[in-house]
């Protein structure tokens, strides 16, 4: 089955989110160091970012490094931050090209001064293309944003900048990393594993959550669009009945 030829392009979700495993198992898998499933790893990358501006997606959000990763083995954390440096400088004009603009959310701070300044060059860069918004989200944690967010408008509070009763959800969105992206519809997560990882806690509240056996640098843009055609094929009820819906 083609599922490129099967979506509906009037009812895309708007916000997709990838949770992208299993670059070390598709390496130990055919017997090669890790930091070879990461390097194959962007080229299923690049496939699903085209796959999404070539249907109309217009937002991508990717989970590229998370908090917990520092914890990793100190030459794996340093390969990763070197293929960010070269996949970003690679990678600009595959951004050009498709009117792609790029963003990043996290602790942005905490990433190599090298890594920061080539991801701030490319946000630059692409800073004025319209077509789709693909983030990166780098040294990232759901439970660090929330904390953070509640730090953020205690502050206000503190500084009586806000009332504790005009506390709401948009107040809440508007001190998140996210502020200016909409919620995500779509998560994807590769390799077999069923969780989320810290991933957008709170912006997947609605979320549709497609898991897949596919090991990440094997995920081609076929496999998007089957996750995009089992989306549409759900109903989404947001707390609602069926009866509501029709």
């Amino acid at each position: 089955m083609i599922f490129r030829d099967k979506i509906n392009l009037e009812k895309l979700p708007l916000h997709i989110a990838v949770i992208m495993d299993g670059n070390g198992r598709w390496a130990q898998k055919k017997g090669y160091l890790r930091a070879a499933g990461h390097e194959e790893g962007t080229t299923a990358v690049r496939d699903v970012v085209e796959g999404c501006a070539e249907i109309g997606v217009k937002h991508l959000t990717l989970y590229a490094f998370s908090t917990e990763n520092w914890n990793r083995p100190k030459l794996e954390v340093d390969l990763l931050m070197k293929l960010l440096v070269s996949s970003l400088r690679k990678e600009i004009k595959t951004l050009q090209e498709n009117d792609i603009q790029l963003k990043a959310i996290g602790n942005i701070h905490t990433l190599p001064k090298k890594a920061r300044r080539e991801l701030s060059e490319v946000i630059e860069k692409t800073s004025s293309n319209k077509r789709m918004i693909l983030t990166l989200a780098l040294s990232y944690g759901s439970r660090e944003e929330l904390t953070n967010c509640i730090k953020s408008i205690s502050k206000e509070i503190e500084n009586n900048e806000l009332s504790i009763d005009a506390i709401d959800e948009s107040v809440i969105n508007k001190h998140l990393y996210t502020h200016n992206l909409p919620d995500v519809d779509l998560l994807i997560r590769t390799s077999g594993e069923q969780r989320i990882s810290n991933f957008l806690l709170w912006q997947i509240a609605y979320a549709e959550l497609y898991f897949t056996k596919i090991l990440w640098p094997d995920f081609r843009k076929e496999d998007l669009f089957e996750a995009i055609y089992n989306y549409q094929n759900r109903e989404r009820r947001f707390g609602k009945t069926s009866e509501q819906l029709s």
